[in-house]
């Protein structure tokens, strides 16, 4: 029996450099998984789109949504994008995050950025006012705290308060430096504003990271199992 494809889905970027590193990451995947067919679809900004990239590949799917919380696209866009192909043979995955296995990437992404022990770390997130996404962010931090001895504070980037810079500028009592965690998948505008956030080292987005890849796999293995379950693609 043939294995079901995988259609990882991206939140969409114009940026050359945020594609470059999609583009990575689907071929880490597809070398990870030889067997099975993997294709890249963008939610919004850029195509193709999911019914695009469903319209290529026949059943059974598992959409792995490439999201680090369950936010507005997961909750809709993606299933009416999904109702209006008529499908009834996709699956689609839980989301990226939040994963322990993100949050260690986050510190070897800190690790990289030159971040030493004794920083003051603070989260940095797109941000989000929806009330599951923020949920998800604060696990996220718990689970950073964790790691890292302190408490974790979360600034936004782009929606919502407060803002990466305010909380920058309230870690700053906390010791020598502070160091700001990327909570982002890929490079893009968000990343390159925080540049202007007062942080003394900004840490480089989860991007292709090999933990990444493995969350790739496991969402996807979890949708496979669940479509069996269901009979979906039987």
């Amino acid at each position: 029996m043939t294995a079901p494809a995988l259609l990882l889905l991206a939140h969409g970027t114009a940026d050359a450099d945020g594609r470059a590193t999609w583009e990575r990451l689907l071929a880490s995947v597809r070398h990870a998984l030889p067997a099975v067919t993997v294709g890249l679809a963008y939610a919004d900004v850029v195509g193709p789109t999911l019914a695009e990239a469903l319209s290529s590949l026949p059943g059974p799917v598992v959409v792995v949504p490439a999201f680090l919380a369950s936010g507005y696209h997961v909750r809709v866009d993606v299933p009416e994008q999904l109702a209006a192909t008529g499908r009834d043979d996709v699956v689609v995955a839980e989301t990226f995050g939040p994963d322990p296995r993100l949050v260690g990437v986050l510190l070897d992404r800190l690790a990289e950025a030159g971040a030493r022990p004794g920083d003051t770390v603070v989260l940095a997130a797109a941000g989000s006012r929806d009330p599951g996404a923020q949920d998800d962010l604060r696990t996220a931090a718990a689970l950073l705290t964790a790691r890292v001895g302190h408490e974790v504070p979360v600034g936004y980037i782009a929606g919502g308060e407060p803002r990466v810079a305010s909380v920058v500028a309230s870690a700053a009592s906390r010791g020598p430096r502070v160091v700001a965690a990327t909570w982002l998948l890929a490079p893009g505008a968000f990343h390159r504003w925080l540049a202007d956030a007062g942080a003394a080292v900004v840490a480089e987005p989860l991007g292709d990271h090999p933990d990444v890849v493995a969350v790739v796999l496991a969402r996807y293995e979890a949708g496979v199992s669940a479509g069996a379950a269901a009979g979906v693609g039987a």
